[in-house]
């Protein structure tokens, strides 16, 4: 099941979902979490023991490090369904203050899942004049998306909240620095080594981390160092699906 969490939903939708899946949660013997910080929210807001989580975290096999682009402009990707949640709003925002660097983002990831989000992702790149700076492509093919790694300098996305944040690992999997936030249980998926984390929603701070990674080449590396060094340390989708299946198994 997924939690009603953060970003808050209006509260005539939240209170009796939350009910919902409070009683759904009482009722089960076992609960499989994907990260800390889900567990921490389950435990609090929930009610259920501590006991009876079980984290298991997503997989991110094994990848090839990203090359990077040559040509001095810093190629920032964001990978993400474009919903409010994943922020790209604040991102777009906060981009629009670095005309002087040179920098180009592209952003993959599903554009049908909320129709006015992603109309007003479009409409806040042209309000800010940065048709030539931003491609939206949209879902792509595993093939493109490993080129776009492949080539990438950074990786940005301003979530509000992540319940784990899948895409944010397989950024590190890819040697990639990560400029994200603090939202739900990112701290505890990105190396702090590898990534600068504001709070979610500040687009002044966020526009400050990417200044510093994007003007600053041996900030840069030392990220992407971390971030090499962090990739063997995610656990395989092997891995996890054995947590998930022992754990299947004591409930059985």
């Amino acid at each position: 099941m997924k939690l009603c969490t953060p970003p808050k939903r209006a509260a005539a939708i939240a209170l009796p979902v939350r009910r919902s899946e409070r009683a759904a949660l009482s009722a089960v013997q076992g609960v499989i979490v994907t990260s800390a910080a889900t567990a921490r929210l389950v435990a609090a807001e929930y009610g259920v023991p501590a006991e009876r989580i079980t984290i298991a975290k997503p997989g991110s096999d094994p990848a090839p490090l990203a090359a990077g682009s040559r040509d001095g402009v810093v190629r920032l990707l964001s990978v993400g369904a474009v919903v409010p949640r994943k922020g790209f709003d604040v991102l777009i925002a906060a981009l629009a203050t670095l005309g002087d660097l040179a920098w180009q983002l592209t952003i993959a990831g599903d554009r049908t899942r909320d129709l006015n989000a992603a109309a007003r992702l479009d409409a806040d790149i042209a309000g800010y004049a940065l048709e030539n700076r931003v491609a939206v492509l949209g879902t792509v093919s595993p093939q493109h998306l490993a080129t776009l790694y492949a080539e990438a300098d950074v990786f940005a996305l301003a979530s509000h909240f992540e319940g784990y944040g899948m895409a944010y690992a397989e950024a590190v999997t890819h040697g990639l620095p990560v400029i994200g936030t603090t939202g739900g249980a990112i701290p505890d998926t990105v190396p702090s080594d590898a990534s600068l984390l504001i709070p979610p929603g500040d687009m002044p701070a966020l526009a400050k981390a990417l200044r510093r990674v994007i003007g600053d080449s041996d900030l840069r590396q030392r990220l992407t160092d971390g971030a090499r060094a962090a990739a063997p340390q995610f656990p395989t989708w092997r891995q996890s699906a054995e947590i998930f299946a022992r754990k299947l198994e004591m409930l059985a």
